[in-house]
């Protein structure tokens, strides 16, 4: 039997290596490629070092010629940055937080599960000045994705809810401190009127919502927004009958 006929019968014989081949050939492929874009990284790299030891300025070209892995990541962060921006709403806004409860309730199984989808975003999330390679990028954007879809769930679902999640005296107490509020943080109000109406609030709201302290922050200077120097923070005499914010409790 000729040679080529005897490679047929052959290759017609053990037709089943062709795919561990064809997969031994793919992969060196790949590995090339990797090591190629690798390679193209660490000279861009280089060269912007080399560039600014010299004493020099920068390209323009130069900067825009980082591989498109960097772009990708930026964008990967600026989405997770605008996911916090949305729960911060909620996290530093006392009435948000009195309006729909549920997004500062870590009992609530949607916030629970946003939560952790926020820890884990946060801890694959690259330092600064940090490239991430293919696969923890890959990793990082897909956090991010379940980040934004759990912080979407958890926030429909509060805003449907509302205060459902509470007895009938909870609830008056959230209407009475959403009112209380609102004149705590009224710049028409005098001075007395509003820490007394501040207080007042928290009252209300212990044991029914937890404040955060940075919350907390946030409220005390819309309380104290243009209040005589001095005022703020201090304790607040008892008010006369016309002062008192007695109509809302």
């Amino acid at each position: 039997m000729a040679p080529v006929e005897q490679f047929w019968a052959f290759a017609a014989d053990h037709w089943w290596l062709a795919f561990p081949v064809f997969g031994m050939v793919m992969g060196a492929t790949g590995a090339v490629g990797k090591r190629r874009e690798l390679a193209a990284r660490r000279r861009h790299r280089e060269r912007l070092e080399l560039i600014r030891a010299q004493g020099g300025a920068v390209p323009a070209a130069a900067v825009t010629a980082a591989p498109p892995i960097v772009d990708d990541q930026r964008r990967v962060i600026a989405a997770q940055d605008a996911v916090t921006h949305r729960w911060l709403d909620y996290e530093l806004d006392a009435s948000k937080l009195i309006s729909y409860p549920a997004m500062s309730d870590g009992r609530q199984p949607l916030t629970a599960a946003f939560l952790r989808a926020k820890k884990a975003a946060d801890n694959l999330r690259p330092r600064d000045g940090e490239t991430l390679p293919p696969e923890r990028l890959r990793e990082y954007r897909e956090a991010v994705t379940d980040y934004e879809v759990a912080f979407d769930v958890a926030e429909r679902d509060a805003r449907r809810v509302k205060d459902a999640a509470f007895s009938p005296d909870e609830r008056k107490r959230l209407d009475t401190a959403k009112q209380l509020l609102s004149v705590a943080t009224d710049q028409a109000a005098t001075p007395n009127e509003r820490q007394v109406a501040y207080r007042r609030v928290r009252e209300e709201l212990d044991g029914l919502i937890w404040l955060s302290d940075e919350a907390v922050d946030v409220l005390e200077k819309k309380v104290a927004l243009e209040l005589p120097r001095g005022t703020a923070g201090r304790p607040a005499s008892a008010p006369s009958p016309d002062e008192a914010p007695g109509s809302v409790a």
